[in-house]
């Protein structure tokens, strides 16, 4: 029978700070739990880099991931097996076992995903990184997550299109988890907020929902 994983959902626009903070949870767990941080950019990120398709993906595929990052597009219900793949070979890999936990970053990012995504995962918890427009651009500007270097999807246009699309598909989710009874926790992050401080919030501040 297989598994339907525990996880935490990382949800905030992009340059919020999600990436380091997943890898720091995975360095460092959370609540006394190992964590496996799925970042689901970075994984395009790696697939669409390869000169051949990695072995689990059909050409079609691997052309269809680099369009996805050329072109900042979601993946909606037709595309969403795709999504499925990357996260159930990313599992597979990591031998994810009960009563570990895994981080999500970058997926769900609407609710369609989210329905989707439940045959996998169990989401019991949100952390929810709050920043303004102005403060994505300066993070970004300022690289104050340490990884924005050599992305080719931070370019200007690009970043406005992904700020859009999380103000319209992906902050909606915070109500449809907390409907759920997830647990909510808000750590609102500046230009200057580093990955160690959002971290020793997280652990100290009490989440909100049922």
């Amino acid at each position: 029978m297989s598994i339907r994983h525990d996880a935490v959902l990382l949800i905030g626009p992009t340059g919020s700070g999600k990436s380091p903070l997943g890898d720091h949870l995975e360095e460092h767990g959370l609540a006394g739990r190992r964590c496996h941080h799925f970042d689901f950019g970075s994984r395009l990120r790696q697939i669409a880099l390869e000169e051949v398709p990695p072995e689990e993906f059909t050409p079609h595929e691997h052309l269809f991931v680099r369009e996805v990052l050329e072109k900042a597009l979601l993946l909606e219900g037709e595309h969403f097996p795709l999504a499925q793949k990357i996260v159930s070979s990313f599992l597979r890999q990591r031998y994810c076992r009960q009563g570990e936990t895994l981080i999500l970053n970058g997926l769900p990012r609407h609710a369609g995903q989210a329905a989707a995504m439940d045959g996998l995962v169990s989401i019991s918890r949100l952390v929810v990184l709050e920043c303004s427009t102005e403060t994505v651009h300066e993070r970004i500007r300022k690289n104050t997550g340490q990884d924005r270097t050599g992305r080719p999807d931070d370019e200007r246009h690009l970043i406005e299109k992904k700020l859009r699309q999380f103000q319209e598909r992906t902050a909606p989710l915070i109500g449809h988890y907390e409907d759920r009874g997830c647990k909510i926790i808000r750590i609102r992050v500046t230009g200057d907020t580093a990955t160690g401080a959002v971290y020793e919030e997280l652990v100290r501040v009490r989440p909100t929902g049922r």
